[in-house]
């Protein structure tokens, strides 16, 4: 500011004082906290809330920690920043650091257990702050290869600062609006398969997987880093972008190990002849394999061995477990290793993998794709029954419980029985199956003590005879929201 007599003057509104001297500290862009310098050079942050100082950086404070949470631990932040622990086992909340048992607050008040997306997201969003701009200028006919070059050369902690993304001759301020555009075009470039680095999971499943004959361009490895840098940015930024990967996928992004049931939801045929192999004594039936399968690329057919010598080792009753175990971890990753490691090595460098440790793989999926508004009238009118009536006292009260919900635990509904929070262009009335076109089907199958079931290939809910309202509420919510793969097939 300037006095009467023109003298400049410095006002530091948190602080509440005035200084003649120009502040030369950098405000860090993190809730709360200060950047400031001690006389010998040394960084050190203050925390204005609690009026205390510390060494470390508050951006990477615990969150970063070496050490991991224990299984089924969370942290979380209050609104003035003090971090706290959630055990979903016990489904308990603590200051204590299970890792150290050190207390960040003692005598603090209590916080009630919650295991929400929203809560979720808003502590994602709290360390994704974002610091001044970077310009990006593409023209929208060479989209694809403009956002490349510049993508690629910005040091990929600039990508995580403000965006100003510019097209020539619609040059104007960006309130977010512009970029939001940028997200979804380009997104919907790099993710056609058109391009040949992804493809389709299935000829039903319109979900993207990494396409194992992307080395025919001899640059694929150098536009994986770059795709993995634009999600990485898309999730960072709070964007969405135009179509979705696969399950399996997502759960590579989080660095969770994958199961022969996630190779349902990109090959349930190759699902169920792995599953019939498990449950029959494939001797008796006189089946001849052996640990080696047939892959083929561009219409080439080699021969990938499951294990060394795999083609002179014949499966047999003892030995099958592992072959299901090889064939089916062979089948989700199928020769895109470099490219995976490719596209990896782009995202971990924009957004690292810490960030999202307690999301699961339909979180980030909704976080990425967004969350569409779902019309419970198009639900409704394109839902069939078995062994059911559209007046069945439990149909009643599931509508009932639908209509009570907000969208988000719809959309976790919606993901629990067909597998995606997404829904074609035609709404319910175009839901797709393994077979091709599936209506929603609420089925009533198990007894009044069994938790739901799905079958997301058939898009069906298997839907116990509950006695009451609130018993059918309370199971239907644990079933969608306490699990994950569980009571799914």
């Amino acid at each position: 500011r300037v006095d009467p007599m023109g003298r400049v003057y410095y006002v530091d509104h948190i602080t509440r004082t005035t200084t003649w001297q120009r502040p030369t500290q950098e405000i860090v862009c993190v809730l709360m906290s200060e950047k400031r310098t001690d006389t010998n050079g040394r960084v050190y942050f203050v925390h204005h809330p609690t009026r205390t100082t510390q060494w470390e950086d508050p951006r990477t404070q615990g969150l970063l920690n070496d050490k991991p949470l224990p299984e089924g631990w969370e942290m979380r932040f209050t609104v003035d920043g003090i971090p706290y622990f959630v055990d979903h086992n016990r489904r308990t909340t603590t200051y204590i650091d299970p890792r150290t048992g050190k207390s960040s607050l003692e005598n603090g008040p209590q916080i009630t257990y919650v295991r929400d997306f929203k809560a979720k997201v808003q502590y994602f969003r709290f360390w994704c702050q974002v610091c001044s701009h970077i310009k990006i200028n593409v023209s929208r006919k060479t989209l694809f290869e403009d956002s490349f070059q510049q993508i690629m050369s910005f040091h990929p902690q600039d990508l995580r600062r403000r965006l100003w993304i510019i097209f020539p001759g619609e040059e104007g301020l960006d309130y977010g609006g512009v970029a939001r555009e940028w997200f979804f075009l380009l997104s919907h470039e790099v993710l056609n398969p058109m391009y040949c680095l992804f493809e389709y999971a299935g000829k039903d499943n319109y979900c993207l997987q990494i396409n194992p004959a992307s080395y025919i361009n001899p640059d694929h490895l150098k536009y994986f880093k770059f795709i993995g840098r634009f999600i990485a940015m898309a999730l960072f930024h709070g964007k969405f972008i135009d179509t979705g990967f696969s399950l399996p996928f997502y759960k590579r992004i989080l660095n969770k190990p994958l199961a022969l049931k996630d190779l349902e939801s990109i090959d349930p045929e190759f699902y169920n002849s792995l599953i019939w192999i498990k449950d029959n004594n494939i001797e008796e039936c006189g089946l001849e394999m052996f640990f080696s399968v047939d892959k083929e690329i561009l219409g080439e057919v080699t021969t990938h061995e499951l294990k060394p010598d795999g083609g002179n080792v014949q499966v047999t009753e003892e030995n099958k477990e592992e072959y299901i175990r090889l064939v089916a971890e062979w089948r989700l990753s199928r020769g895109v290793e470099e490219q995976t490691q490719a596209f990896f090595e782009g995202f971990n460098e924009v957004l690292p993998q810490q960030y999202l440790q307690y999301f699961d793989a339909k979180e980030l999926e909704v976080m990425l794709c967004g969350m569409q508004e779902i019309d419970l009238v198009d639900w409704q009118r394109n839902t069939i029954y078995r062994h059911y009536a559209r007046s069945s006292k439990q149909i009643l009260w599931f509508w009932q419980f639908v209509k009570e919900m907000d969208n988000e635990k719809r959309m976790r509904l919606l993901q629990f029985v067909t597998g995606t929070c997404r829904l074609p262009v035609g709404g319910f009335a175009d839901l797709m199956g393994s077979n091709g076109p599936q209506k929603f089907c609420i089925e009533k199958v198990g007894k009044e003590n069994w938790l739901p079931r799905s079958h997301t290939c058939f898009n069906r809910l298997d839907l116990p005879p509950y006695k009451s309202y609130e018993q059918l509420k309370e199971k239907l919510m644990f079933a969608i929201e306490e699990t994950e793969g569980f009571g799914q097939e």
